[in-house]
């Protein structure tokens, strides 16, 4: 166990851990971190409590220290600045006719560097930019290519279930939603409909996923056959997944045929061990039919998706390879040990080479010698 707090920082709604350093701290407090941006300033979310060291990415960085008045006043001013740069920016932006939106920027809390997050269509060439914007602020420009996403998590707005979207109030990581989530859920593979403000496929799918998975695997398949507890068997021509409800069609003895509805501890039927198989949706309502221009937009918003995470994963990791090594690690890995051994060995055997070539040298001036000196005689 190792004692944390949770820190969360501006524009950002995923918790870091960090190690108290034997401060008093409370839920609230602002502290001052150290990150790999740089010095930053943040809010305690999460009260000093003990954690699992498998829950920990080693090495966890300590608090520098509570933040004062004067860290709170100096952020403060960053804010402002930030607006002031976010105009300069727009308007070199304009003057190199860069086709590319500007979404935000930011300060890190010691002035050390400035960022800009933008979107685009592709890749940006936006080297001279970043020399102007050099010139003009004195510091170092990162500018950060976002996708729609993350561009709706910066901005914020309101969903159409009328709160807050979930990506700007506590979503930390998005994971790809696919067309399957909304077949599993049993909702209109409209567009319009299960799209986000973004764009994309709404992340709300995602999450409920896991229940919906678990609540179709105790319901029998649309058209599959079921025995009730009445005594009848019929075909099932309904579900409805959250009151694990099923409808029946059924015959009774006169030949008449009747829809009835049946919980599934009333029924016998044989459950499917994979939610995938069989088909738990209903057949869609005449206004909901799917055209092909429907499904080919719903598989580009998942495809598109898919990308996005890829795109961001490799960045990630080659930021992570691209890290150089620290100057206090002494120690020599395997790699540099053999190359110093395939050193020695080059040189051993160059050695040996010199020393066979002059043996010869000696041996060839032995040998002909003798009829040298016949010769001038």
């Amino acid at each position: 166990m190792i004692l944390i707090i949770g820190v969360k920082f501006r524009k950002s709604s995923k918790v870091y851990y960090f190690d108290p350093a034997g401060l008093s701290i409370e839920k609230g407090n602002h502290v001052i971190v150290e990150t790999a941006r740089g010095v930053e300033y943040g809010t305690v979310v999460l009260a000093p409590h003990n954690i699992d060291d498998e829950k920990i990415i080693q090495p966890l960085k300590s608090v520098i220290r509570i933040a004062t008045k004067e860290d709170d006043n100096i952020n403060e001013e960053n804010r402002v600045k930030e607006k002031e740069a976010f105009d300069i920016c727009l308007e070199k932006i304009k003057k190199h006719e860069l086709e590319m939106k500007l979404i935000d920027s930011e300060y890190t809390f010691d002035k050390n560097k400035l960022l800009f997050y933008f979107t685009a269509d592709g890749r940006i060439d936006f080297r001279e930019l970043v020399k102007d914007l050099a010139a003009v602020f004195r510091t170092r420009i990162e500018l950060r290519q976002i996708g729609v996403r993350d561009e709706t998590k910066l901005m914020g707005g309101i969903g159409i279930c009328g709160r807050p979207l979930c990506c700007h109030t506590y979503l930390s990581d998005f994971a790809p939603v696919s067309i399957k989530m909304a077949k599993e859920q049993n909702l209109s593979l409209n567009p319009a409909k299960i799209s986000g403000v973004c764009g994309r496929l709404m992340c709300c799918l995602k999450n409920e996923e896991e229940a919906y998975e678990y609540l179709n695997s105790t319901l029998p398949n649309i058209n599959s056959k079921v025995k009730t507890k009445d005594g009848y068997e019929g075909i099932v021509h309904s579900v409805t997944v959250l009151k694990q409800k099923v409808k029946v069609l059924i015959t009774r003895e006169n030949g008449d045929k009747e829809l009835r509805e049946y919980h599934t501890s009333e029924l016998i039927f044989e459950k499917r061990h994979n939610s995938s198989e069989g088909n738990t949706v209903a057949i869609p309502l005449p206004d909901e039919e799917l055209d092909e221009n429907a499904l080919k937009e719903l598989e580009q918003m998942e495809q598109s998706d898919i990308d996005d995470l890829s795109d961001s994963a490799n960045e990630q990791l080659q930021k992570q390879q691209a890290q150089p090594q620290k100057k206090y690690q002494k120690k020599t890995n395997g790699k540099q040990k053999n190359n110093k051994e395939s050193y020695n060995n080059n040189n051993k055997q160059n050695k040996n080479n010199t020393q066979h070539t002059n043996e010869n040298k000696k041996r060839n001036r032995y040998h002909n010698k003798p009829s040298n000196h016949n010769n001038s005689r």
